[in-house]
Order: structure tokens, then sequence, then C-alpha cells
């Protein structure tokens, strides 16, 4: 296991879901832009480091059939598994790390939130866009949210990588046309706030 899955399995396996910073009831503006992405409940959707979080929840919801959720803890997939119940068997779960997983299959929408700004290696950051490269469908749509410049500049004891619009078109190169770009304040569950930004991109081709 590596140093990066034993910090997060610790996180998960000692904290509950609404016990770290990123939690968030409702995911608003991730359903907001994987709906702009696409409006196909059958096409393929992917949750990068998507831990227990909830989208996965709303997007069954809405009515999406095709959906997996990737992360490095096991611990966090099966928190989210048990709040979905019967429901989680129309799930992929993958557990695997984003800068080494060999994807199976493409994607329409790549959903990232908060976990492509814990890589701070440049080669951690190639790796991932290698991945992501392979994955997403030509036409398919890539959401990324990091830390903005003007976010923390560490989460759960680690460093962060910030980025800006510009920065992340650069990351993941000129295969991927920037569509859509927002800002988020996001208020954690003791009412502290963060900065984040998304970024909406479209795999031309």
């Amino acid at each position: 296991m590596s140093d990066r899955s034993t910090h997060w399995e610790h996180v998960y396996a000692t904290k509950g879901e609404a016990e770290v910073s990123w939690f968030q009831d409702s995911p608003a503006i991730s359903l907001e832009m994987i709906r702009a992405a696409t409006g196909d409940h059958a096409a393929a959707i992917i949750d990068i480091g998507g831990g227990a979080s909830r989208l996965v929840d709303a997007l069954l919801q809405q009515g999406y059939r095709d959906v997996a959720v990737l992360d490095l803890s096991a611990n966090a997939l099966d928190a989210a598994k048990q709040r979905l119940g019967g429901a989680a068997s129309m799930v992929d779960w993958i557990v695997a790390d984003a800068t080494t997983w060999q994807p199976a299959k493409t994607y329409e929408v790549w959903h990232d939130r908060a976990a492509f700004h814990f890589l701070t290696d440049p080669r951690d950051r190639a790796a991932y866009v290698a991945r992501l490269r392979s994955a997403v469908a030509p036409g398919g749509h890539v959401i990324i949210a990091t830390f903005a410049p003007d976010g923390p500049e560490k989460c759960s004891g680690l460093p962060v990588q910030r980025h800006d619009s510009a920065s992340l078109a650069a990351e993941l190169g000129p295969e991927f046309e920037l569509i859509e770009t927002r800002s988020e304040v996001h208020h954690t569950p003791w009412d502290s706030t963060q900065a984040f930004q998304f970024g909406r991109f479209r795999k031309r081709g």
C-alpha cells in the first residue's frame, strides 16, 4: 500500500462522512456542470477521488445509469456503499490510485472535486493526465475542481497545488478545450470557508 493510500485509509477509518472539510450535503455545482456536459442518462460518468461523497447518490437519483466512483480508500467507498444500500449495486466501485490506474473503458464525463490538487509532484500530475486522456471519450467532458489560488495551502494535513482555469488548461494540454469555469466558496462542516475553482473542458475530436 502506498503512503498516499495509507493516509486516506486512515482518514476514512477515523472520521465520519461529515467530519472532513470537503463534505457537501448537496454537490450543486458538480451536478450542474455534469448536466451541462451531458443530458444522456446512459452516459458513462466517473467520479475520481469520490470517497464518501454524495455526488453518486444524486446522480443515481437523477437517473444516470452508468456511474463509477474511484478512490484510493476502500474505507471511503464502503461508507458510500452502506449509505446507498441496495442502490450501491448499480455503481462500479474502483479502489485505485488515479496516477497508476489502468482504465478498462472510456467515459463521457470525468469528474474530480478535490483530488487533483493533492498532486503536488509534476510527475504525478502527468501520470494522472495520461490516465485521463485514455479514459475520456472524444467529445467527452472533464470537470476538475481544486482549491483556487486564494484557497488553502493544505488540506487533511497535506500540501496542495492550487489552480486557476489557465493552469488546469495547461496541465490538460491542447487536446482539451475550456468550456466553462466557476468559482465556489465552500463552507466546511465547522463553518470555515475554502475557495474552489471549477473548470469544465471538452476533449476535442
